[in-house]
């Protein structure tokens, strides 16, 4: 969605007011998300972009009778200073200045509204002791002034054939409903799309990125599922391979079919449901059970096909990217080149693998200053040329059905050779990177215990990035999964074996460049040491491209970092080189060399 013009962005934001007022409120909450409650919303959905022009993953806007604020993290500063208006939007960090503490020193006493399908109840908890009076609507004010609202997903739902998915969609049932019984609980409401994808082995086109069809299901302790999917978007090839067990309704079905659980003892998971469920079923009479959805980590720990998949997957990925760096490598230093005509390069190159889908997320391709905008999508408008002599840094990925990637690399386009300052900022991105992918860990440990260690490098000189280390990535489901994660904000779940990971610590001068290095790891069990006291897990490296040679300062590389490039680069060299065109081969043999003396 493209930011709207100044006079248009002001129109809406005045109409919305109106709309508030008309409804008795002071203010309006306005996240992100839809009611899958997922990153990524349909245009039908996007209403925060609608209303602010911010385009943003993740982010959370508060309108006041005389105020609008945006709250965005890290990530977004630069992106939302460019998207909105200054005039209409005062802007605030959401870690630092969060919303719940600006309620409270701000609006004590108003009455606020949300919508509850667009919040968790955990979101809303935390704003509960803030003074303000938080109103739950009927319907959406945004939708009552949003005239040109696009129609909402409309295409069918498909099977995921069991050769990609590694377990068949009855024993998943069986298995969650036994966690339910265990629990004394009748039933779990699954609100995630991502869960009743997974636990059904369905899959759609419902996002441009995320290959989902938007549903929501009710599993029972005895294994059935009731699915709340247009009927018209399920084919005889679908509903044959849900079988008698699913029992399909339209999603306006959804408060009848809740209504009949009265007296039932129902499973919310706060983080990850919206409010309007734990509001309805507790109308209808039934006891509303804190815990988590019992198919996250399950979906998260990858069984041995997903796990064969992934790797599969890579290393048809990595045939493109290594394509696509030699293609570069001649081309930047020549000029000719812009963002959007890189990024489409890797796409062209990426589609010709097999099992290609759709880029696992909006490439982020920056050159230069661009770069620095930590999730920079270039458009038309800001799409800029790539000169040589600069940083360019290309964030990208695809959806393979046996798999979901996710890479980065940083490079000095040439000819010359990079600044020192700048190459010795990358080698200590380099040497977080290298900590993290080398790290053997006891059974138990979470990723925010380990983030710290990709940091280390940065923190010594005084420097830092302010996004996570490391994300969670699914199996031909969304690039960023839960629960786990390696941050200072994530959850304190331990990894377990199957777990893909990022591992991507940065740098960024904002203005001038930016710095970051991704590859995704799987967490596995690590080899047993001779009087190994507890078990130790390790990662396994997923992703296979060279580092930029030109941007590493060897001399501040330990012996033990240098050895790692070296055998991770005869590693890319071995895999790669031989499914590479002839062309490409040199470049990699010279790309992958070991290390001159320091």
């Amino acid at each position: 969605m493209k930011t709207p013009p100044l006079p248009l962005a002001a129109a809406r934001l005045s109409a919305l007011r109106a709309e508030l007022a008309r409804l008795g409120l002071d203010g309006l909450l306005v996240p992100r998300a839809d009611a899958f409650l997922g990153e990524y919303v349909p245009p039908s959905a996007a209403r925060l972009a609608w209303l602010t022009g911010f385009t943003g993953s993740a982010g959370l806007a508060l309108v006041l009778r005389e105020r609008a604020v945006l709250f965005i993290d890290g990530r977004y500063t630069t992106q939302a200073a460019a998207e909105t208006d200054p005039a209409l939007w005062e802007r605030r960090h959401l870690l630092d200045q969060p919303p719940a503490a600006f309620l409270k020193a701000e609006a004590p006493g108003a009455r606020i509204g949300y919508d509850p399908w667009l919040h968790p109840a955990a979101a809303l908890d935390r704003l509960a002791e803030t003074g303000a009076t938080l109103v739950p609507l009927e319907t959406n004010p945004i939708d009552a002034v949003w005239a040109d609202r696009p129609a909402a997903p409309a295409g069918l739902a498909v099977p995921h054939p069991l050769e990609f998915a590694g377990q068949d969609a009855g024993t998943k049932r069986a298995e969650a409903a036994a966690a339910l019984r265990e629990a004394g609980q009748d039933a779990v409401v699954l609100a995630d799309a991502h869960a009743v994808a997974w636990l059904l082995n369905i899959r759609g086109d419902d996002l441009p990125h995320t290959p989902l069809a938007l549903a929501m299901a009710l599993l029972h302790e005895d294994a059935r599922v009731d699915l709340f999917l247009d009927p018209a978007r399920a084919d005889p090839a679908l509903r044959a391979h849900l079988g008698n067990a699913v029992a399909l309704y339209p999603p306006a079905a959804l408060e009848g079919v809740l209504a009949g659980l009265a007296g039932c003892r129902v499973r919310l998971d706060a983080e990850v449901t919206p409010a309007w469920f734990g509001q309805r079923l507790r109308e209808a009479g039934a006891e509303v059970v804190a815990g988590e959805d019992p198919c996250r980590l399950p979906r998260a720990c990858k069984n041995a096909v997903e796990q064969a998949g992934a790797r599969a997957a890579h290393l048809r990925d990595a045939v493109a990217l290594c394509r696509f760096l030699a293609w570069f490598a001649s081309a930047a230093p020549a000029g000719g080149e812009t963002e959007l005509s890189a990024a489409a390069k890797l796409l062209a190159l990426r589609a010709e693998g097999a099992h290609f889908v759709a880029e696992s997320f909006p490439a982020i391709s920056g050159a230069g200053e661009n770069g620095a905008i930590i999730h920079y999508r270039a458009t038309p408008e800001s799409d800029r040329p790539i000169r040589p002599d600069e940083c360019y840094l290309i964030d990208s990925g695809a959806q393979y059905r046996d798999g979901t990637t996710d890479i980065t690399r940083t490079l000095w386009t040439g000819p010359g050779l990079p600044p020192a300052e700048l190459a010795a900022r990358y080698t200590l991105v380099l040497q977080g990177h290298l900590a993290l992918s080398a790290l053997r860990f006891p059974e138990g440990v979470a990723g925010v215990h380990l983030d710290a260690l990709a940091r280390q490098r940065l923190w010594a000189a005084g420097l830092d990035y302010d996004h996570g280390t490391g994300h969670g990535v699914g199996s031909f489901l969304s690039v960023h999964e839960g629960p786990a994660g390696i941050s200072r904000a994530a959850r304190p779940v331990a990894l377990k074996p199957g777990m893909i990971l990022s591992n991507e610590p940065g740098f960024y001068l904002p203005g001038a460049y930016g710095i970051r290095i991704e590859n995704l790891l799987l967490v596995r069990p690590a080899t047993p040491l001779p009087g190994q006291a507890k078990p130790f897990l390790d990662f396994e490296t997923l992703s296979w491209a060279p580092y930029d040679r030109r941007l590493i300062q060897v001399a501040l590389l330990s012996p033990a970092e240098r050895a790692q490039v070296d055998a991770y680069h005869r590693a890319v060299a071995g895999r790669i080189g031989p499914l590479l065109p002839e062309d490409a081969q040199g470049w990699l043999t010279q790309a992958c060399a070991p290390l001159p003396a320091g």
